[in-house]
């Protein structure tokens, strides 16, 4: 599944380095920059507007990624769920 476990003095943790490179990799975005927060405050997103059309199928593949993600990350649950409500229509 991914999922890599590390033991030490301190406890136990999880984590998924190995999925979390291969998915970067995949969708182009090696090069991203990490942040604290995972999207801008007081941010709303809209299925309404002018913004443009993007690939329904594509969009898809990155938020399942990120809900995988989430497994261990819990920083960024917010963030897929929120995007996971615009899957039907991008």
């Amino acid at each position: 599944m991914g999922i890599e476990f590390i033991q030490g003095d301190d406890g136990i943790f999880i984590h998924q380095r190995k999925f979390a490179a291969e998915f970067l990799k995949k969708f182009k975005m090696e090069d991203s920059n990490s942040v604290k927060t995972p999207i801008e405050t007081e941010i709303k997103l809209t299925k309404e507007g002018d913004g443009r059309t993007i690939d329904a199928t594509y969009f898809k593949q990155i938020v399942g990624s990120h809900r995988y993600l989430t497994c261990a990350r819990p920083d960024i649950c917010y963030v897929v769920g929120l995007v996971s409500r615009y899957m039907e229509s991008p």
